[in-house]
């Protein structure tokens, strides 16, 4: 420290400089360290906390915006409430903090908090105790789904089959998923308002046109087939705007990857490998592929032999030429000349096939 020639012109003693400190400047810059540091506060807290807290869903509420904190309790929110309303004087630097909660009440917590740093070279430490007082309402989000809001509908069909078990359960998973992700990056206009099982498929109700417009999407690009869609005039809002609902009707294939169909070609029957917008697969004769456009999006016709998961496995007898081969028919163990696909080799036991107008067809490894 050194002698500076200056006088606190509140105190009037004589101000001592540490050569370690930059120039000071400001207002206050001709205050001693201890006017100084009587005059302002290492940190300044509210002497009361509300904060209103959605009692279904734990959003915050900040002015007129609900906010979710992803906080597991009470304790989480009176925490970061309290973060929140904290000011650090601008010159303080070192700053370390603890807090102890101390619940009053049910909504009531008492944060008792410990500060440390340094300003103007002065260690200090003060304490604060801030009462979080916890008021319980319902978000708008969580009125419109109590309510039974919705804006678009997707309903899940499948031509000429009604969707499988499996094909519901992802189409609830992808409606699902998508709400996730458009909470995740702080939308909170995306929720799924009800999901009904009903005769012949599934009907998902949703809060927005586009988030029922992305469910649609989805499902056609994971699970084929194709959608419409359509709008339904509803109400109007008080503005006088007219106010539609939407529906996306999905409409699955009726073939399923796995499944083995007859074209009625004259060619034999078809392993389906994909059934989107085009229906590609594997011919059992030949092995050959097999591919065909859906015209308009309807799929084309043809008569169901099986699943790919129904084959069983028999005893490869023999290779007849190039074309045919021997094998040992798994009902009446005879032995009986099938087509022989590329996929079948000389070294080969065993073979799956499966049965289709009387008639047994390997199918490919």
């Amino acid at each position: 420290m050194s002698r500076s020639g200056a006088f606190c012109p509140r105190c009037g003693e004589e101000i001592e400089r540490s050569e370690d400190l930059p120039e000071r400047e400001g207002r206050d810059s001709a205050l001693c360290d201890s006017c100084y540091i009587d005059q302002y506060e290492l940190v300044a807290a509210p002497d009361r906390i509300e904060v209103s807290v959605c009692a279904q869903c734990g959003a915050v509420k900040r002015g007129n915006r609900w906010v979710d904190v992803g906080a597991e309790d009470y304790t989480d929110i009176a925490i970061d409430e309290v973060t929140q309303a904290l000011s650090v004087h601008v010159e303080a630097t070192g700053i370390s903090w603890q807090v102890s909660p101390e619940q009053v009440d049910e909504t009531t917590i008492r944060m008792h908090c410990q500060f440390s740093g340094v300003l103007r070279g002065t260690p200090l430490a003060e304490e604060l105790t801030v009462p979080v007082k916890i008021g319980r309402e319902t978000c708008e989000r969580c009125g419109r789904i109590a309510g039974g809001s919705y804006a678009s509908i997707v309903q899940l069909r499948s031509i000429d089959r009604d969707p499988t078990e499996t094909e519901r359960d992802r189409a609830k998973e992808i409606a699902h998923q998508l709400v996730d992700d458009l909470e995740s990056r702080g939308d909170r206009e995306a929720f799924v308002t009800e999901i009904n099982e009903v005769e012949g498929g599934l009907d998902i109700r949703l809060s927005t046109t586009r988030l029922g417009q992305q469910v649609a999407r989805q499902i056609v690009t994971e699970l084929g087939g194709s959608f419409t869609d359509h709008e339904t005039l509803v109400t109007e809002d008080s503005d006088g705007n007219e106010v539609y609902r939407v529906t996306y009707a999905v409409r699955l294939p009726p073939y399923r990857a796995g499944e083995i169909v007859d074209p009625g070609d004259g060619d034999g029957p078809v392993l389906v490998e994909s059934a989107h917008e085009t229906m590609t697969g594997t011919r059992l004769k030949t092995g050959e592929t097999y591919k065909t456009p859906f015209e308009d999006g309807e799929a084309p016709t043809a008569d169901r032999v099986g699943w790919e998961e129904d084959a069983q496995e028999t005893t490869l007898v023999a290779i007849e030429d190039e074309h045919a081969v021997q094998v040992l028919d798994p009902d009446s163990y005879e032995t009986k000349s099938v087509p022989r696909p590329p996929s079948v080799d000389s070294d080969r036991d065993t073979v799956r096939v499966i049965r289709g107008d009387g008639d047994l067809f390997i199918l490919p490894e």
